[in-house]
């Protein structure tokens, strides 16, 4: 087939069935009925929640389900909770639990909202002498403000909305390139869209009042975008865990407390130093994070692009995470920028987001900023306690190996055998595929 016949004018008008009939006559191999009776199984039988699927994404064929699970046990500032997680991967939600309740009757976790601060820009050239951009930018402050007042009205009366404005000149990216910086306060709201709306009216006003305030080619003002950014440096949480060395208790494989202590104490300051590490790291982190920021509706996307910018803003990129060992006491901590909200967007529509929230006591987002970094911190610490202790396969594999299981469709009576039998053995893929080819041929009487 050409691959001109398989362009196509109008795709987002067709229903689901039809879009389906058009791919599998385009793209799919497979049996056409099964392949139409699979998606069409994991369409949700509730209309209106369906219709509210599709209304959600663009060119919706199906629903691609995600396990939604709890980690319970979570003491953070002295509040318990029992924390939604969204994520595929079955060790997360258990390392994270595993994390919490050991840290319970050590004092659980204790957060710090350093800022809430986030921010976006007018990008924009203007040819003139930047002495002259400055004057103008100066004169026109008041207006800008005044501008937008309809757009500000209702967030400022939440305490929040536009908190400063700055011209920034930026010769060293480009000569004639300019930014007007705005910070903002969006309260409980993430505020994605309500910063976008202000900015571009910024930039409508910029342009405006530079035709009357110049003359001639310095009237031209090119604004190129205007647009939030995801790095929210200012937006701001620190969670942390701590206690005396003893009371740490004893690990696997003989490790006392001490020991424990410092070979931990060791693992991290590698990753505060060593990039390659940093980033498996971190990444063990944002399995913790983005698992509850998906549950809450909120954006993992933005989350980690900003994180790991955070991540790298000494030059080097580093571990989010941090540990200290003073006066016989192991503090272990985080510090992560976290623009996240718990009204407007998929917090409002998704039913599950809802239910998140309501679970969690129905946070402001300063509540859901600690609830998050203490997920991260306690997901991060189970990870790493393996690492210096067991190793990080004999765990994660035992909570792989229903994975595997499922791949060669195991029956209920196959998956009970295969536990006893992995019970004390390393777990693969291939000795799991071995064992099932095994007893399926042989019949092993247990």
């Amino acid at each position: 087939m050409r691959s001109k016949d398989k362009m196509i004018s109008g795709f987002s008008k067709l229903g689901k069935r039809e879009k389906i009939a058009w791919l599998l006559k385009h793209f799919f191999t497979s049996n056409p009925i099964e392949v139409t009776r699979e998606f069409a199984s994991f369409w949700h039988t509730n209309e209106e929640a369906q219709n509210m699927f599709d209304g959600i994404s663009e060119n919706t064929i199906t629903n691609f389900y995600m396990p939604f699970g709890v980690a319970p046990n979570f003491l953070i500032d002295g509040k318990l909770y029992c924390v939604p997680m969204v994520i595929e991967e079955s060790s997360v939600v258990a390392a994270a639990s595993s994390g919490a309740k050991f840290w319970l009757n050590r004092g659980g976790f204790h957060t710090d909202i350093v800022s809430t601060i986030k921010s976006g820009h007018v990008h924009f050239m203007w040819p003139g002498e930047p002495y002259k951009m400055f004057q103008f930018f100066d004169s026109i402050r008041a207006d800008l403000r005044f501008g937008v007042k309809d757009m500000t009205c209702n967030m400022e009366k939440r305490g929040g909305g536009v908190k400063t404005i700055e011209l920034v000149h930026c010769p060293e990216i480009e000569e004639g390139y300019y930014q007007i910086k705005v910070d903002f306060e969006t309260c409980d709201a993430m505020g994605a869209n309500f910063i976008n709306s202000v900015l571009e009216e910024f930039g409508s006003i910029l342009k405006e009042k530079a035709e009357a305030y110049f003359e001639g080619e310095d009237k031209v003002v090119n604004v190129i975008m205007a647009i939030l950014s995801n790095y929210t440096p200012e937006c701001l949480v620190r969670a942390w865990v701590e206690c005396p060395i003893e009371e740490l208790g004893n690990f696997p494989n003989d490790i006392s407390a001490k020991e424990f202590a410092y070979k931990f104490n060791q693992a991290i300051h590698i990753a505060r130093n060593d990039h390659f590490r940093a980033t498996t790291h971190n990444k063990g982190i944002f399995n913790g994070i983005d698992a509850v920021v998906i549950a809450t509706g909120n954006d993992f996307r933005a989350i980690e692009a900003c994180g790991h910018a955070y991540a790298a803003r000494d030059g080097q990129y580093r571990s989010l995470s941090q540990c200290t060992i003073e006066d016989g006491i192991l503090r272990f901590s985080i510090e992560i920028p976290l623009a996240i909200g718990t009204i407007g967007g998929l917090t409002k529509i998704h039913p599950l987001a809802r239910r998140s929230l309501e679970l969690l006591g129905n946070p402001s987002a300063e509540e859901l900023m600690s609830i998050v970094a203490s997920a991260g911190l306690a997901q991060n610490f189970a990870a790493v306690r393996s690492l210096v202790t067991t190793g990080i396969q004999k765990g994660h594999m035992k909570m792989h190996l229903n994975n595997i299981l499922s791949h060669f469709a195991a029956t209920p009576k196959e998956r009970e055998y295969a536990v006893a039998h992995f019970s004390d053995k390393l777990i693969s893929f291939t000795a799991v595929r071995e064992f099932l080819t095994e007893y399926r041929s042989q019949q092993i009487a247990w």
